[in-house]
């Protein structure tokens, strides 16, 4: 099985994607998405923003590699009575069946930033996005003190090194790096657009159940959980992470963490 794949069919996205339901809201409401919008999401997950855009009334396909979460969110978009709304396999390196200019908005929030070929993911979000269209992306950025950044952090102080060749995903998170690869999939510099933006995780539950979610059901911490058991480190580093969220928490009654991220937006 494809290796990136296998990753995220690990566990159960869709418990931690429960706590961003609210900022992919946000992030749909601000791109201004509407009833003329055609959206792809890529590396949707089980809808957390390919939802809400076609509750707004856009036509939305979203595409992700784990077929756990394609699953939850057609289920989701059948629930919700969206007929306008439908989930696919694939991958972000090759979008298959994807035709070249089709889409007014190309999504990926914290989704193609994984692809393990970056430089394939920007070809193809440019390649399948139409004349005058945008591609946006949201890319946790390597270094931030805020939330994700850190747990990533710390879950790789533990997990086996990389295999030769890896190229890490916050790279995404760069600035300069965003640039080149959409330069390199024919975009102007001055086409390409970042800024720092926030994303909330949002629950009525204590941190430490929100950070039970990410342990038990967030691949890269359960991967990071599993190395660290058989090094005889679980309990340090489940101290570690106990002490970030509670330190994150901005919210007395249940939980509210923010997590800023790096917004990018690319005219095509």
């Amino acid at each position: 099985m494809n290796a990136n794949r296998a990753l995220w069919e690990k566990g159960d996205f869709t418990r931690v994607a429960a706590t961003m339901r609210e900022s992919g809201e946000e992030l749909v409401r601000d791109l201004g998405v509407g009833p003329e919008t055609d959206v792809l999401d890529v590396g949707c997950g089980d809808g957390t923003t390919a939802i809400p855009a076609a509750q707004a009334g856009a036509t939305v396909l979203g595409v992700d590699i784990a077929a756990n979460l394609v699953a939850a969110g057609n289920a989701r978009a059948q629930k919700l009575g969206l007929d306008r709304c439908r989930f696919e396999q694939g991958d972000a390196c090759e979008l298959q069946g994807a035709t070249d200019g089709r889409y007014d908005l190309v999504l990926s929030v914290f989704g193609a930033m994984f692809a393990p070929h970056p430089d394939d993911v920007a070809r193809e979000l440019v390649r399948v996005t139409r004349p005058g269209g945008r591609v946006v992306m949201g890319n946790w950025i390597p270094g931030d003190p805020t939330l994700v950044a850190q747990l990533l952090r710390i879950s790789s102080a533990y997990a086996p090194p990389p295999p030769e060749g890896f190229v890490s995903p916050m790279a995404w998170g760069q600035p300069e790096t965003v640039t080149e690869r959409f330069a390199g999939a024919g975009v102007s510099p001055r086409d390409v657009r970042c800024e720092e933006a926030t994303f909330t995780f949002r629950s009525p539950e204590p941190p430490s159940a929100v950070l039970a979610r990410f342990t038990e059901y967030y691949a890269p911490t359960m991967n990071a959980i599993a190395a660290a058991a058989a090094a005889g480190r679980e309990a340090e580093l489940r101290a570690e992470l106990e002490e970030l969220f509670a330190q994150q928490n901005t919210s007395a009654v249940g939980t509210s963490i923010p997590a800023t991220y790096l917004r990018v937006s690319v005219q095509c």
